[in-house]
């Protein structure tokens, strides 16, 4: 982790780091990729939350952007003049959220998901009078059981009543699915696609997303689309699953040693409220760059626990980088994260602008 010391020595702590020259290399290699295999990149900015950053994914070849939530994406909006294409994928509930929806859809080129009729309808209620369509895509379940349609032939009748309803219009399928799980995207969307097509309705876009097996992506060749989202940061979640290198995770949180109670403990003032209590199936809650014998065992909200087999070495005061388990719940919980950019050898502080967009 390149980041230069001396800039780190001045910032108060806990803190979260972004190496600037790792988040370009990650944006990089990914849209490379998918380049080579003719897919269109539409990273979800859920994990970084900056206008900035999604402004370099664009720069790089990105078409657009994914939100989460209409908040989220009317944030990123007005952060940069840049972003004029988003999708959001989740379903747009009520009355006041599509209120919202409308208005944004007069700033920029907006597609939203939707994966049932009452969805669709509300939709339609509100954009029937617009002077453009809104773009809507059938959100479908290929395995991660969470939102979606759970057949290709609930898919293609969705896709019908999207097709037929005032102030919309089809724009094509989206999925999330579970990670390695492009074979059963690939069955499901081409037998929805054919069915769709075969009611006279084109199906313009098939989007898929998920850092896990982004580097797959090409084995559902049927994706026209792709929305990676941890990858311009990574994490320990990635590292453990030999997805990327430490080298490779470009946030770090920044703690300072508060009390050495014991000759193996040491507690971090970084504890929940800043590396997230998620585990995401591994053991700990972190990794300390450097210190392969200490694990961050418990935390509190202001506590972090490292414990080791033999002596921990550590005195109060010394400092340590901790690659959490999870980069956009992190993100999620701070006002403002330090950026490091060595091709100007600085370290600044930017606003986190989709912070706490939640609604």
């Amino acid at each position: 982790m390149p980041v230069n010391e001396t800039f780190l020595h001045d910032l108060d702590t806990p803190a979260v780091v972004i190496d600037l020259d790792v988040v370009r290399a990650n944006i990089r290699t990914f849209q490379a990729y998918a380049d080579a295999h003719g897919i269109a990149v539409r990273p979800h900015i859920k994990t970084h939350k900056l206008p900035e950053v999604a402004a370099m994914q664009l720069a790089a070849g990105a078409i657009g952007i994914t939100c989460q939530k209409v908040s989220e994406a009317e944030a990123m909006v007005a952060g940069d003049a840049s972003i004029r294409d988003v999708l959001i994928t989740y379903n747009i509930v009520g009355g006041t959220k599509r209120a919202r929806l409308a208005a944004l859809a007069e700033k920029v080129t907006l597609s939203v998901v939707a994966d049932s009729a009452a969805v669709v309808d509300g939709l339609s209620k509100t954009f029937s009078g617009m002077p453009l369509p809104l773009s809507v895509l059938v959100e479908c379940d290929t395995g991660a059981n969470r939102c979606g349609v759970s057949s290709p032939a609930a898919a293609g009748a969705l896709a019908v009543r999207i097709a037929t309803a005032p102030g919309l219009r089809f724009a094509g399928l989206m999925t999330y699915p579970p990670a390695g799980g492009e074979a059963g995207v690939e069955r499901f969307m081409t037998e929805a696609k054919a069915l769709i097509e075969a009611r006279g309705i084109p199906v313009p876009t098939i989007t898929s997303g998920g850092t896990p097996t982004m580097m797959q992506a090409a084995d559902a060749p049927v994706v026209t689309e792709y929305r990676p989202g941890t990858y311009v940061y990574n994490d320990r979640s990635l590292v453990t699953r030999g997805v990327c290198r430490w080298e490779d995770c470009a946030l770090t949180v920044l703690a300072t040693v508060v009390s050495v109670p014991a000759e193996n403990r040491a507690i971090i003032d970084a504890g929940s409220k800043t590396l997230t209590s998620d585990l995401l199936g591994l053991t700990g809650y972190g990794h300390v760059l450097g210190r392969d014998d200490i694990a961050i065992d418990q935390l509190s909200e202001e506590h972090g626990r490292l414990i080791s087999a033999g002596p921990i070495d550590l005195a109060v005061g010394d400092r340590v980088r901790i690659v959490p388990n999870h980069a956009c719940v992190v993100t999620n919980m701070v006002d403002r994260v330090h950026v490091y950019d060595a091709d100007t050898t600085s370290m600044r502080s930017l606003p986190v602008a989709a912070r706490g967009r939640i609604v």
